[in-house]
């Protein structure tokens, strides 16, 4: 591993009941790399993710987050990976603002993140984080359900970008967003905001994508299929010949 490399897999294999997932997967991720994550419904993507954030446990191999093995890290170290999840994952029952501020719950302890839940004057964050994702305030007090897909997948990136975690991993990000929200929305999930809103830093990204359209904003493509990673390229260098090992 080089100094440079913030996430990695090593030999990884994944296998549910009697189907492997993932199959000998070695990955190595680049601090301020975007990398596009490529593949047909199926074809593994979403294991990936899962096992690169910690979620799953690997059947086999090891994952290391700056030089560290996932199982020596604590909270605060793993909130260093944020995801956005293909299902959301939202608290139907909870507004849009709480829901947010779910984010907290990464790096902070239960009580912490549950007493800024109930706290109205703790939803200034949230706001800040929803106003960039272009939602309007007439919806931060509605309850999750009440919201349309395109709203409820921006109140999961809100979620998301509260944390304000170094390494972002999305599950099909741009879902239910026209056209300008998706620029909008790629712009903030492909750079660091600060605090103040001044100036934006280089952020590593893996997104896993279905639209070819929405690769010219990423440095590297893999492309992954029955669990196999068939390619790891720079986007430039991306042929249909490629594209013809995934699809």
């Amino acid at each position: 591993m080089n100094n440079n490399t913030v996430l990695e897999l090593e030999n990884i294999s994944y296998k549910y009941k009697n189907d492997l997932i993932l199959n000998k997967v070695n990955l190595k991720i680049n601090s301020g790399e975007k990398i596009a994550l490529l593949g047909k419904s199926g074809s593994g993507k979403t294991t990936l993710i899962s096992i690169l954030n910690g979620t799953i446990k690997p059947t086999q191999g090891e994952v290391k987050l700056f030089n560290k093995s996932f199982e020596e890290l604590d909270r605060k170290q793993k909130s260093k990976i944020t995801t956005i999840w293909q299902d959301l994952r939202l608290i139907e029952d909870l507004s849009a603002e709480q829901n947010v501020n779910c984010g907290l719950l990464a790096e902070n302890n239960f009580y912490f993140a549950f007493k800024n839940l109930l706290n109205i004057s703790s939803f200034k964050k949230a706001h800040k984080y929803m106003k960039l994702c272009r939602l309007h305030n007439s919806i931060y007090d509605k309850k999750i359900r009440k919201l349309s897909g395109g709203q409820k997948q921006r109140v999961a990136i809100a979620r998301s970008l509260i944390q304000e975690s170094n390494i972002l991993l999305a599950d099909e990000p741009f879902n239910n967003l026209d056209p300008k929200l998706i620029t909008t929305i790629k712009n903030l999930l492909l750079e660091n905001v600060d605090k103040n809103k001044t100036k934006k830093s280089p952020k590593t990204a893996l997104v896993a994508l279905h639209r070819l359209d929405l690769l010219n904003d990423f440095d590297k493509v893999i492309g992954i299929r029955d669990g196999k990673i068939f390619f790891n390229i720079k986007r430039n260098n991306l042929k249909k010949i490629h594209l013809e090992k995934i699809y």
